[in-house]
């Protein structure tokens, strides 16, 4: 398949050729036939990326102050990485897809192949999209009128919020698509209509749709105007789907509004709002989310959880629906909004018009290729000659921490990078490509059946690592798989199975979770000095590990496992290593039950007694300030003290001939975590974790979830 992406850093535009994505359940795979360009949404991405990186940091302060904050506890160096990595990613546009249903996933219902359906899936000749977020069209509804659909439903959502009523005048301000799709449905709904802009011939379009005019780039007053044109009464509604940096629309809107009348931002504006307006007329004010009800909720659109129609009678799908239905009664009219039509091949030429004439409206892209050629699920990205002795690399999974720091890692430790697979697809080939795989795939047992390939990493949602590693040690693979191993008990006896069936064999395929914090310079020095201590160890672990949201997959138990099994098994490998010594104990208790807060087990003590006399505490804390160091290690033994600070600054006392060391860059151990594996196959040799103690760790983290879990 081919996409359109949009590079953050330099604002180029490009058609990349990427694998077709897999169809999983829940989902629907479709052929495009026709996809519509938002010229709001899309020209401010492009803008953005051509925009300098100081003008990229005025637009953004919150993360301006997010970065600051990074550099004080991270450092500077590892902060640049970062930031540089994130402005390096480049990024999917579009959101108004049009298509044919080329194939359904396990779990859809009132979709069959064939079928006509819109979309907001990317500017791509095929798109995977969750069943929520697509609508069967109309057979009177041509594909390039159910282009507008999408954007059609982000007006039609702030119309609801707005409740307009029969006879009453409504403002919009910003006559872009957005704006004028909201006209013509405001003036469906029996209510007289203002549309204010600065384009004539945008607010000539409007009068087609039997909307009144004003505009200020004239000289003429929005406020005196709408005054006017509401005889004196003042506006019932503005809907505002203008984009500008400014407070102005909302302003002129507050002043021009009656008494109790209602304003709906869709757009973007500035939000310096002035007390005194809205006081004393008691408006209300309301920001609208996009296409409905069910934006943004994973329940929603990942899992296809469907609102009860008798509680939430319009959600994104219902809107999509809705105006497909207006578009096949003829109650909105969209042919006058195009303005152009490319094949999707010309897409740089058409995102050059975007940028270029502020005229453009309607830009639609045509996909004329036949759907065979879309469909491959393999791209030859470059040719490497196999080294058979090395490890040669699959990876599973291009996310943020498999991009910014795994993947590089391998590469550095010299292993041979063969073949990345991603779901989407479109990640496997960005990321491959800059890193130097041979191939990016969406085939994930051709990659397993794959002859040269003899290792595979392993960097997904959590709930899928133990299923993959099981099916890589069947393949006679060997297998590196980020932590955790799995969710479950029974997970890891049937990995421990075949690793042992496999361990008497000459060539036995090896087992390697990424506690790659025990491989840190830091952690081996400490280590080194806690080898030469006879004695047990005490060690006390903080993890300031920062609040992420209650919805957030890594929440989720039946996909993240929740933080504890997910994280926090990082500090139980990092205690076992530097103890040196079997876990026999385990106490734990997590924050008791509160209202003020949603997720407790990510607060929580866990105790650790060690078959040497030795323990440990480690205090895993979600509710902590940023600007602390994010991982403090502190371990008394012998009358000395071990101090390390967020893997920067480790500190002795008592310990002769050390006092400290610290480093420029933060190191946890990546790296060297990714060379000792990539090495421990050239050399034939055990990997560098021993798997009893993988395994053990394995079992007892889940051992801490259970308790934790039950804590009454």
């Amino acid at each position: 398949m081919r996409q359109i992406l949009q590079d953050m850093a330099n604002g180029v535009t490009t058609v990349t050729e990427a694998p077709a994505p897999q169809c999983t359940s829940g989902h629907v795979l479709i052929a495009t036939t026709t996809s519509l360009i938002s010229a709001g949404t899309e020209r401010m991405l492009v803008g953005f990326g051509k925009a300098s990186l100081i003008d990229k940091a005025r637009q953004q302060p919150a993360k301006v102050k997010m970065v600051l904050e990074k550099v004080q506890t991270d450092g500077l160096l590892t902060t640049y990485d970062a930031v540089k990595s994130k402005l390096a990613q480049p990024l999917a546009l579009g959101y108004c897809n049009v298509g044919v249903i080329h194939e359904i996933g396990h779990g859809v219902d009132g979709l069959k192949v064939g079928d006509r359906v819109v979309s907001n899936g990317p500017h791509a000749d095929v798109v995977k999209v969750p069943k929520n977020l697509c609508a069967k069209i109309p057979d009177q509804v041509a594909d390039e009128a159910a282009a507008f659909a999408v954007v059609a439903s982000i007006g039609l959502q702030g119309i609801r919020l707005a409740e307009p009523t029969l006879g009453e005048c409504f403002v919009v301000t910003g006559a872009g698509l957005i704006g004028l799709l909201t006209i013509q449905m405001l003036r469906a709904n029996g209510c007289r209509v203002l549309a204010i802009d600065f384009d004539q011939s945008k607010l000539e379009l409007a009068k087609q749709f039997g909307a009144e005019v004003c505009n200020p780039g004239r000289g003429e007053d929005p406020v005196a105007t709408g005054l006017a044109f509401s005889r004196g009464l003042g506006i019932d509604g503005v809907i505002i789907t203008a984009s500008t940096k400014v407070s102005d629309p909302v302003t002129q809107a507050a002043r021009m509004s009656r008494k109790r009348g209602r304003i709906i931002l869709v757009g973007v504006t500035g939000l310096e709002l002035n007390r005194a307006d809205f006081y004393e007329k008691e408006l209300s004010f309301q920001v609208s989310c996009s296409y409905g009800p069910g934006r943004y909720d994973a329940e929603y659109e990942d899992k296809g959880h469907d609102y009860p129609l008798g509680f939430v009678r319009w959600t994104e799908q219902r809107n999509f629906v809705a105006v497909l239905d207006m578009l096949a009664a003829g109650t909105l009219n969209v042919d006058p909004l195009i303005t152009h039509r490319f094949d999707f091949e010309d897409a740089p030429q058409a995102y050059n018009v975007l940028t270029e004439d502020q005229a453009g409206l309607g830009i639609l892209l045509k996909y004329p290729s036949a759907i065979a050629s879309r469909l491959g699920q393999n791209v030859v990205l470059k040719p490497i000659q196999v080294e058979p002795e090395n490890a040669v690399v699959g990876f599973i999974g291009a996310g943020n921490y498999a991009s910014r720091i795994l993947i590089p890692a391998f590469k550095k430790a010299s292993a041979q990078l063969h073949t990345i697979v991603t779901a989407g697809g479109i990640n496997g080939v960005i990321h491959g490509s800059k890193t130097g795989f041979a191939e990016a795939s969406t085939d994930l047992n051709a990659m397993l059946q794959h002859p040269e390939i003899n290792t595979i990493a392993i960097v997904t949602r959590h709930n899928s690592h133990a299923s993959m590693v099981e099916k890589v040690l069947a393949a006679g693979k060997h297998v590196f798989v980020e932590k955790p191993l799995a969710l479950h008990v029974d997970e890891i006896d049937r990995i421990e199975q075949l690793y042992q069936q496999q361990s008497t064999t000459d060539r036995y395929s090896r087992v390697m979770v990424g506690f790659n914090r025990r491989f840190a310079p830091q952690v081996q020095k400490m280590k080194a000095l806690l080898d030469t201590v006879k004695e047990p160890k005490s060690f006390i672990m903080t993890m300031n590990a920062g609040a992420i949201p209650a919805d957030h997959w890594t929440q989720d138990l039946q996909i993240g496992g929740g933080r504890i099994i997910g994280e926090a098994c990082h500090f139980i490998d990092l205690m076992r290593f530097l103890a040196g010594s079997k876990i026999v104990s385990i106490q734990a208790r997590r924050m008791g039950e509160t209202d003020a807060v949603q997720v407790l087990e990510d607060k929580a003590s866990m105790t650790f007694g060690f078959e040497d006399g030795s323990f440990g505490t480690i205090f895993y804390l979600a509710n902590g300030a940023s600007s602390f160091p994010k991982e403090r290690i502190e371990v008394f033994t012998a009358g000395r003290v071990l101090q390390l600070d967020n893997f920067r600054k480790l500190k002795g006392f008592g310990w002769p001939g050390f006092n400290k060391m610290n480093l420029w860059r933060q190191d946890k151990g990546q790296e060297a975590c990714a060379a000792a594996f990539v090495e421990s196959i050239r050399q034939g040799q055990p990997t560098p974790i021993p798997a009893d103690e993988i395994f053990e760790v394995a079992r007892v983290t889940l051992q801490v979830a259970e308790i934790l879990r039950a804590q009454t």
